[in-house]
């Protein structure tokens, strides 16, 4: 019999600690944006281009995370039958943890033994780990570090499933995974369903993305016999697999640098994807067809690699990645129809093979010695027959709810009933009201009243929103009511948002006339920047820090500002007069330095990296680091001895001064 059940997980954990109140008003920035894609096909290359969002609005930055760890326990749901048991992180996005085979007594996944953020996702805060459930935008889940709504429900005979759901605000739709293990199953079966309650095409992406841990024996089998390839240098190419510049690509530690492969699993072909060891023994995830694409990402071996994943977790724990997604690259968006319901089942479990044909040369051999087993392991026709049989229940209302996530879903189902619009989901996604907080309670005023409450200028505001219905609604409040200056605030964001920079500003300066802030100076000085007026953008940065000194991530934003128009002794003096706690806040330590080196202080600069600078939010693809290294070397040696800072001195400083472990992240490295 299968059991589902609510436990703590504990282990040693970093705080998550707040979100930052700033509203992200710029493009986030891409790791994977794009130069070129020689060989890739028209439509890859149309999906690449399609569904771009402005920003991750509205959704804010989780950046309040530390490195300090502690023991702490983590709410999880645990489904176990007397093969497998299922562990889910309730409070982290749903992510399944660990799937550990009892027979055998081998961890399936590569299970993190620590929760340590890192900024590798769209709004920060990333872990790695388990298997991470991704829906939305190229970028990971805003869901990743934020809880989701978790509920028992009753499958056929009555057998326990869990489902996790949640209300997805940037492309406005529903999600939901059922996960279940039937009787004796040896595999974990989890149905996802996606639904596009709107009168209009939507850009869709989705990926499960599936750590594993990474050893020299350890091989990735994934039908296919080539993959487009992305090397974190802005390029996608055609390469054959398993073996190109004569390495067999196939093991990720023979591999240096950073690398995705998107395999290209041809039509009709079952999608499957795979991570065997020495003894042809490991995790094999397959699925219906919907889901077609396969990835296998890796850190690689470089240094910057290894940093990297020690940086996530603890020296000794590395893993490598093999993904699951809708299209056939993570660089894209697919179109997703009107009044669409997707949906597709996935199945998790240990492949048993014959190591010798797992590790021969002959890849076709290799592929044959996954795909024989597999078929016998949980058949192609069974599959898609259990999601077919899915669909009689996947509608069954929760009998218990577990785990309560946001209270965005709840709104909506407010809107749309005033709106006279039929609800976005039906009984088997529960969005109660008492999942409604203060982030709501503006809105729901708004749309009860017309007017939109006031708010304390001293408090940050928070719960922003960017849907259009929401704006025309908050238009209209305005226009009733000019006098409202958190109106107006909420306002000008909606409108950068969509493009329209006069009238975000017209609203941010109405905001700030009624009632000066710093939120409305701070937004006001981030449109500036946009709008390629550094020295303006610097001077507001400054008026709203002044109101509001406290705020480390103004503090960070301001000494961006003055160091862009070349004033580091006004970023010097501003953090000069900060407390001790954030001034010794890594990324703030980092600007320090900045600023001292363009008033040619070396002797602080060296300070600074003697006593060590941690950028604990440094950000997937960043080379803040090695490159400040760099300069400040060629910079010192430049004045102190007389010499032009040239090719030659470059080289010379490469050669003697080489950049410590702690500073290398980079991942591009050959």
């Amino acid at each position: 019999m299968c059991d589902l059940r609510i436990e703590t997980f504990t282990m040693p954990a970093a705080e998550l600690g707040p979100e930052n109140p700033l509203p992200p008003l710029g493009k986030a920035r891409d790791v994977h944006a794009l130069a070129s894609a020689p060989g890739v096909p028209p439509e890859i290359a149309q999906n690449m281009r399609y569904g771009h969002l402005p920003g991750i609005l509205p959704y804010t930055i989780q950046d309040g995370y530390d490195r300090r760890r502690r023991p702490k326990g983590f709410k999880v749901a645990v489904l176990e039958n007397d093969i497998l048991r299922a562990t889910f992180l309730l409070e982290l996005g749903g992510r399944l943890w660990s799937l550990f085979h009892k027979p055998s007594g081998r961890e399936l996944l590569a299970c993190n033994p620590v929760f340590q953020p890192a900024n590798l996702a769209l709004r920060n805060a990333w872990f790695s780990g388990g298997v991470e459930w991704n829906i939305g935008t190229i970028g990971h889940s805003p869901f990743t570090c934020s809880p989701v709504f978790a509920a028992r429900v009753l499958g056929p005979g009555g057998a326990p499933v869990l489902r996790l759901y949640e209300w997805e605000r940037m492309r406005q739709v529903p999600f939901q995974l059922d996960a279940y293990l039937p009787d004796a199953s040896s595999v974990l079966l989890v149905r996802v369903r996606i639904r596009n309650p709107h009168d209009h095409d939507l850009p869709m992406y989705w990926w499960s993305n599936i750590a594993v841990r990474e050893s020299p024996d350890k091989r990735v089998i994934v039908p296919a016999t080539s993959a487009y390839r992305f090397g974190y240098q802005g390029k996608v190419d055609l390469v054959p697999v398993p073996e190109f510049d004569g390495t067999d690509r196939t093991y990720t530690t023979r591999s240096k640098r950073s690398t995705d492969y998107f395999f290209h699993i041809p039509d009709g072909q079952r999608p499957w994807i795979a991570a065997l060891d020495h003894d042809g023994k490991g995790l094999v995830q397959t699925s219906t067809a919907r889901l077609k694409g396969r990835k296998l990402f890796l850190w690689g071996t470089g240094a910057g690699g290894a940093r990297w994943q020690e940086f996530l977790s603890q020296p000794g724990f590395a893993y490598l990645e093999i993904q699951a997604g809708l299209a056939r690259t993570q660089l894209e968006h697919v179109r997703m129809p009107a009044k669409a319901d997707w949906s597709w089942l996935e199945a998790y479990g240990l492949m048993e093979t014959d190591p010798r044909a797992v590790h021969a040369a002959d890849w076709a051999a290799a592929r044959q010695a996954v795909e024989t087993p597999l078929e016998g392991l949980i058949p192609r026709v069974w599959l898609d027959a259990e999601h077919d049989r899915g669909a009689t229940w996947a509608d069954n209302a929760p009998v218990e709810i577990l785990h309560r996530g946001s209270g965005w879903g709840a709104l909506e189902r407010h809107r749309r009933a005033a709106a006279g619009q039929p609800a976005f989901c039906s009984p088997e996604l529960a969005f109660g009201d008492e999942t409604r907080g203060e982030e709501q309670r503006p809105w729901l005023a708004l749309l009860r009243t017309g007017r939109f409450p006031d708010a304390d200028p001293a408090r940050p505001p928070n719960g922003f929103m960017v849907q259009a219905e929401w704006r025309e609604l908050l238009e209209k409040s305005v226009a009733g009511d000019p006098s409202n200056w958190f109106a107006w605030l909420h306002l000008g964001v909606m409108r950068l948002y969509a493009g329209e920079h006069e009238a975000a500003r017209a609203a941010w300066e109405k905001s700030n006339a009624l009632k000066p802030t710093a939120w409305a100076l701070r937004n006001l000085a981030a449109l500036a920047a946009f709008q390629n007026q550094p020295e303006a953008s610097a001077d507001l940065h400054l008026a709203a820090h002044k109101l509001n000194p406290s705020l480390r991530p103004l503090t960070i934003e301001t000494c961006r500002a003055l160091l862009k128009v070349k004033r580091p002794n006004e970023c010097l003096d501003l953090i000069a007069g900060l407390p001790a706690a954030d001034r010794a806040n890594g990324r703030i330590r980092y600007l320090e330095s900045l600023a001292a080196l363009d008033c040619g202080d070396f002797d602080r600069v060296e300070r600074l990296f003697a006593d060590g600078i941690e950028v604990i939010d440094l950000h997937e693809g960043e080379k803040s680091l090695d490159e400040f290294w760099f300069t400040f070397h060629e910079r010192r040696l430049s004045a102190q001895e007389g010499v032009p800072l040239d090719d030659a001195l470059r080289a010379r400083v490469r050669k003697e001064f080489p950049l410590p472990r702690q500073y290398d992240f980079r991942m591009s490295e050959q």
